[in-house]
C-alpha cells in the first residue's frame, strides 16, 4: 500500500512541476521555456496579425496600460528610439493594450511610432499572458514584457517593468539570448 502511495505522490508532483513550467500558478504569467500563447489582434493600421505571422523572428511583446499616458509614452518612445537596433537583431516590437485600434493609430501618429500596437479590447491576450490589472473598475494591460524566440517559445519575462531603461534592458537580454 505504501508503494502505491509513493507512486501516486510522485505522479502528482510530476504533474505539478509540468503545470508550473507552463504557467506561473501564482500570477498566471507564462514561464520561460513554455510556448507563447497564440493571439490574433487588430493593429494600429487596422489589420489583423497573429503571433504566427512573426515566426522566424524574435518578438518583443510588451503590455502597457494606456495610450497617451506618461509612462506608456516614455516606454513606447524608447522602443522607437532603439527600433533600428531591434531590426538589426531580427526582432520586432509589438505593444499590446486594451485601447482600440483607432486610439493606437492616433498614439502612433502623435508620438512617431513605427512599430505595431495591438488592440486587445477584451483583455483576452493580456489575460493569456497574465498581464491584466484592474484600475478604477476597468481592466487594463499590466506592464510586462515577453521575449519570444523565433520558434515561438518564451525565453525571457520582465514583470512590473520600469519604463525609463526598459528598452536597453530588453536589448541587453536579446544580446545574451542570441549568444547562446
Amino acid at each position: 500500500m505504501r508503494k502505491y502511495a509513493l507512486i501516486l505522490a510522485f505522479a502528482f508532483a510530476a504533474v505539478a512541476v509540468f503545470a508550473c513550467n507552463q504557467v506561473n500558478a501564482v500570477n498566471g504569467i507564462p514561464t520561460v521555456g513554455s510556448a507563447a500563447p497564440a493571439f490574433k489582434l487588430t493593429t494600429n493600421e487596422g489589420k489583423q496579425v497573429s503571433l504566427s505571422d512573426f515566426k522566424g523572428k524574435w518578438v518583443v511583446l510588451y503590455f502597457y496600460p494606456k495610450d497617451f499616458t506618461s509612462g506608456c509614452t516614455i516606454e513606447a518612445k524608447n522602443f522607437q528610439r532603439d527600433l533600428a537596433k531591434y531590426e538589426a537583431v531580427n526582432a520586432v516590437i509589438l505593444g499590446v493594450s486594451v485601447d482600440n485600434a483607432d486610439s493606437h493609430k492616433e498614439f502612433c501618429a502623435k508620438e512617431g511610432l513605427n512599430f505595431k500596437l495591438l488592440a486587445d479590447t477584451e483583455a483576452k491576450t493580456s489575460g493569456d499572458y497574465g498581464s491584466v490589472m484592474e484600475y478604477n473598475g476597468a481592466k487594463l494591460s499590466a506592464r510586462n514584457t515577453f521575449i519570444i524566440d523565433p520558434t515561438g517559445k518564451i525565453v525571457k519575462v520582465f514583470e512590473k517593468v520600469k519604463v525609463q531603461a526598459h528598452s536597453e534592458e530588453v536589448l541587453a537580454a536579446l544580446a545574451e539570448l542570441q549568444k547562446g
